[in-house]
């Protein structure tokens, strides 16, 4: 297919977008605990979220095809709920995440759903590593091993109550000096226990 050949390639991936009020105790929790340690690049607001499925370079004229399989049955009510920082790796820390319990293994079983249909459309090919929920709050600068977390930071009381995400987007990145930067393509509005018959 010649003409697919000349369509521009985007960096995708899809994720679940915390709200607002998780995101600002998470950042100012995170910028607390974490932001004196050394050789650790915080990562902003806007690049803290629960990545699901990261597609890597797709054809631009396949954006709507990867929503499609993403986005066309509804999805929820999910929860989670903040368990604690950790370093990945655990010995030679690339960067520090909070790891999430999934109620339900709900969203777990939405990603193997979300990896297995965009199998189908030959679009993706699943990872062997198990899905893992979390939320990357930073990593080293210059490629430097960070600090081991061996006496990890505790959860703030107003990060401790479950959550509902309400939104996953399907992101285009941009790689920059700067960092990546995110702008959503296509979302879906999720299910919640409020929004269940």
């Amino acid at each position: 297919m010649p003409e697919r050949l000349k369509s521009p390639r985007l960096r995708l991936f899809v994720a679940l977008d915390l709200p607002d009020d998780v995101l600002a105790s998470l950042v100012a929790w995170r910028d607390r605990e974490l932001g004196a340690l050394p050789d650790a690049r915080l990562l902003p607001p806007a690049s803290l979220h629960v990545t699901l499925v990261f597609l890597g370079y797709q054809y631009e004229r396949d954006v709507e095809r990867i929503a499609q399989a993403c986005f066309a049955q509804p999805a929820g009510p999910f929860e989670l709920r903040p368990a604690e920082a950790t370093g990945v790796p655990p010995r030679r820390p690339r960067l520090y995440a909070l790891s999430l319990e999934d109620a339900g293994d709900a969203v777990t079983a939405w990603q193997g759903e979300l990896s297995a249909r965009l199998e189908a459309e030959h679009l993706y090919e699943p990872e062997k590593r198990p899905f893992w929920p979390h939320v990357t709050l930073a990593r080293g600068k210059r490629n430097r091993a960070l600090p081991r977390l061996d006496d990890p930071p505790g959860i703030s009381a107003d990060l401790r109550p479950p959550f509902a995400p309400t939104r996953a987007t399907l992101y285009r990145s941009t790689l920059s000096a700067a960092g990546a930067v995110y702008d959503p393509l296509a979302e879906m509005e999720l299910a919640t226990r409020s929004s269940t018959p």
